[in-house]
């Protein structure tokens, strides 16, 4: 089995949205591990994918909406959105999600 490894130097951010960012620290063709960035505020629209999502909040407080269901989660909380799920989240304060996709994400790439 191949491993790989980033490095915080390797990582590059793209805008999302405003106040809304994202690196891919790392992947394979069946998975991926992505870390979203937001502001105060910041909207992460809400969408659906093929991919089962697995999410943890790393920082701050957000109002987590899956299948018209919302939630308010602080750090230290997780989710797991099943394929083809509407979801979507609100920052209640500035924060940070590591989220986890399988198979990898190849739109994000």
């Amino acid at each position: 089995m191949q491993s790989n490894h980033t490095l915080p130097e390797d990582t590059a951010w793209t805008e999302v949205s405003p106040g809304n960012r994202r690196a891919v620290l790392s992947h394979r063709p069946e998975m991926m591990l992505v870390a979203f960035s937001f502001d105060e505020g910041a909207i992460g629209a809400l969408h659906s994918h093929p991919h089962t999502q697995v999410s943890y909040v790393a920082e701050g407080s957000f109002d987590v909406t899956i299948d018209g269901v919302t939630t308010r989660l602080d750090a230290g909380s997780s989710f797991i959105v099943a394929p083809n799920l509407v979801h979507g989240v609100v920052a209640r304060s500035k924060g940070l999600l590591i989220d986890t996709f399988t198979p990898r994400r190849d739109d994000f790439l």
